[in-house]
Protein backbone atom coordinates (compact mmCIF):
# COMPACT_ATOMS: atom_id res chain seq x y z
CA UNK A 1 0.00 0.00 0.00
CA UNK A 2 1.22 3.74 -0.85
CA UNK A 3 1.05 6.43 1.70
CA UNK A 4 2.32 9.55 1.97
CA UNK A 5 4.26 11.27 4.78
CA UNK A 6 5.59 15.02 5.34
CA UNK A 7 9.23 15.81 5.52
CA UNK A 8 9.67 18.82 7.75
CA UNK A 9 13.28 20.93 7.74
CA UNK A 10 14.37 18.89 4.49
CA UNK A 11 16.63 21.60 3.04
CA UNK A 12 18.09 20.34 -0.13
CA UNK A 13 17.45 18.08 -3.15
CA UNK A 14 20.70 16.15 -2.83
CA UNK A 15 19.96 15.18 0.50
CA UNK A 16 16.36 13.97 -0.52
CA UNK A 17 18.06 12.12 -3.60
CA UNK A 18 19.85 10.57 -0.58
CA UNK A 19 17.42 9.73 1.42
CA UNK A 20 15.12 7.64 -1.06
CA UNK A 21 17.76 5.81 -1.91
CA UNK A 22 18.64 4.67 1.67
CA UNK A 23 14.73 4.25 2.23
CA UNK A 24 14.56 1.91 -1.22
CA UNK A 25 16.94 -0.29 1.06
CA UNK A 26 15.46 -0.92 3.91
CA UNK A 27 13.77 -4.22 4.11
CA UNK A 28 10.01 -4.45 3.25
CA UNK A 29 9.87 -1.61 1.08
CA UNK A 30 8.90 -2.14 -2.43
CA UNK A 31 9.13 1.59 -3.53
CA UNK A 32 9.92 4.86 -2.48
CA UNK A 33 9.87 8.73 -3.70
CA UNK A 34 10.88 11.49 -2.19
CA UNK A 35 9.79 15.20 -3.96
CA UNK A 36 11.94 17.88 -2.56
CA UNK A 37 9.54 20.45 -4.07
CA UNK A 38 6.36 19.03 -2.44
CA UNK A 39 8.78 18.16 1.08
CA UNK A 40 6.58 14.27 0.65
CA UNK A 41 7.70 10.76 0.83
CA UNK A 42 5.61 8.71 -0.81
CA UNK A 43 6.00 4.77 0.21
CA UNK A 44 5.45 1.84 -0.48
CA UNK A 45 6.12 -0.94 1.77
CA UNK A 46 4.53 -4.39 3.63
CA UNK A 47 1.95 -2.96 6.14
CA UNK A 48 2.47 -5.67 8.81
CA UNK A 49 5.86 -4.09 9.43
CA UNK A 50 5.27 -0.43 8.34
CA UNK A 51 6.35 0.67 11.74
CA UNK A 52 9.30 -0.95 12.01
CA UNK A 53 10.25 0.29 8.36
CA UNK A 54 9.18 3.83 9.30
CA UNK A 55 11.49 4.27 12.59
CA UNK A 56 14.10 2.79 10.02
CA UNK A 57 13.09 5.11 7.50
CA UNK A 58 12.91 8.35 9.87
CA UNK A 59 16.29 7.10 11.27
CA UNK A 60 18.08 7.10 7.70
CA UNK A 61 16.93 10.63 7.16
CA UNK A 62 18.01 12.15 10.20
CA UNK A 63 21.76 10.47 9.34
CA UNK A 64 21.77 12.17 5.84
CA UNK A 65 19.94 15.61 6.99
CA UNK A 66 19.89 16.05 10.97
CA UNK A 67 17.58 18.91 11.38
CA UNK A 68 14.91 16.93 8.41
CA UNK A 69 11.68 14.94 10.55
CA UNK A 70 9.40 12.22 8.86
CA UNK A 71 6.39 13.31 10.06
CA UNK A 72 3.80 10.23 10.05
Amino acid sequence: MIKKYTLKGLGCANCAAKMETAIKKIKGVNDASISFLTQRLMLDADDEHLDEILVSAAAACQRIEPDCELKY
